[in-house]
């Protein structure tokens, strides 16, 4: 199995605390899109001997541009890569973007999957984070998104900001509850350099953020949604039974992925690799056949390292068969004396040789994992 990343690099206006990349200017779509679809074409090999089963739509704001776009991506794709018979495939979306003609020809073109960026109902908090909906766009958006044929939906939600109460959080949470969404995504708000919110608290116009209130957030979320019969199957995502992400499962689970678009990422098993970070640049680079990315080729250490971090976020946990088996023994033990130093602290619940991090684990689950890294 494998997947296709697409990054659609526009935006309508820049949130506080993206540090993604994208433009706010429209006029060079078309150019882009061209680019994208002739990349996709010069790597058709990339994910030779994989069957694609998804593919995602991200950005920037996909939403954004025409459906007629997305079309033709999709097309290239279809006529350039091996596609499983039923396909995963996602947008995201930007409430405001939502209408009744976009959803059906989204759907006209395979989209089965809307990913849309709530990230909160309280009018306060979206203006802090620079959003260009509003709650009133957030609700119309959802209403018409139930009225149209695509049935699976995954909506973000941001935590962990400093005016961002439990009251309020328990809030944004029950609104989604209420529109019975099948999958809910919680991020808790990070501080990225070069973002406004970044110099905003460098300036003392905005409080720090406090570790402990996004805590308190993350555990009101992991019990509201799970109580709501949601299952938290990878630390930032729950779902109901058989509507977890494919495309997320196979970015946790290493599977193969071609990323297209300017600052698209892509992993093969033995290396990731980085397309340019800037649309002019990269367009340039594709029309001239010139090397548009950046290449990192990762050691041994480096592909058991993102196993064990990647494998200890998800709620399949880490096998020690399979690490006991890629590893020498030496390393092993000493990865074993780690691990009973940790379930000393009471981070990890061990089941058929297999590890999971329990509810105190998941809280520090970055830091866990980096402790368990092979020097």
């Amino acid at each position: 199995m494998a997947g296709i990343y697409v990054h659609v690099p526009f935006c309508s206006q820049a949130c506080h605390y993206c540090d993604f990349h994208f433009s706010t200017s429209l006029k060079n779509v078309q150019d882009v899109i061209d680019c994208i679809k002739k990349e996709l074409i010069l790597q058709k090999d990339y994910l030779k001997g994989n069957t694609v089963n998804t593919i995602y739509f991200g950005g920037g704001t996909p939403s954004l541009i025409e459906p007629e776009f997305i079309f033709d991506i999709i097309n290239v794709i279809k006529h350039n890569f091996n596609l499983e018979k039923e396909i995963e495939c996602t947008i995201e979306v930007n409430p405001e973007d939502v209408s009744l003609n976009k959803l059906y020809n989204w759907h006209k073109c395979g989209v089965n999957i809307i990913s849309i960026g709530i990230q909160s109902f309280i009018e306060e908090d979206l203006r802090f984070m620079n959003r260009s909906h509003t709650k009133k766009q957030s609700i119309d958006a959802l209403d018409l998104i139930t009225q149209s044929n695509i049935k699976n939906v995954n909506a973000d939600l941001i935590y962990g900001y400093p005016q961002l109460n439990l009251k309020n959080w328990k809030k944004n949470l029950k609104k989604l509850i209420e529109f019975k969404i099948q999958h809910i995504s919680c991020y808790c708000l990070t501080v990225e350099k070069k973002t406004a919110l970044f110099n905003f608290i460098l300036n003392k116009k905005c409080k720090p953020l406090d570790p402990e209130q996004g805590v308190q957030h993350f555990l009101l979320a992991r019990e509201i949604l799970i109580e709501s019969g949601y299952h938290h199957y990878e630390i930032s995502n729950f779902a109901f039974d058989n509507q977890q992400s494919l495309h997320n499962k196979n970015y946790w689970n290493k599977t193969h992925y071609l990323g297209v678009g300017p600052s698209a990422h892509s992993y093969n098993g033995l290396s990731r690799q980085w397309n340019v970070k800037n649309n002019a640049i990269y367009c340039n680079k594709i029309k001239r056949n010139e090397s548009f990315y950046e290449i990192e080729n990762l050691t041994h250490k480096n592909i058991i390292n993102e196993y064990i971090l990647t494998s200890l976020r998800t709620f399949k946990g880490l096998d020690l068969n399979f690490l006991s088996g890629s590893i020498s023994d030496i390393e092993y033990v000493q990865f074993l004396n780690e691990v009973r130093q940790l379930e000393k602290s009471g981070f990890f619940i061990r089941k058929d040789n297999v590890l999971h991090l329990n509810e105190k684990g998941i809280l520090f689950a970055d830091s866990i994992s980096s402790q368990l890294f092979l020097i």
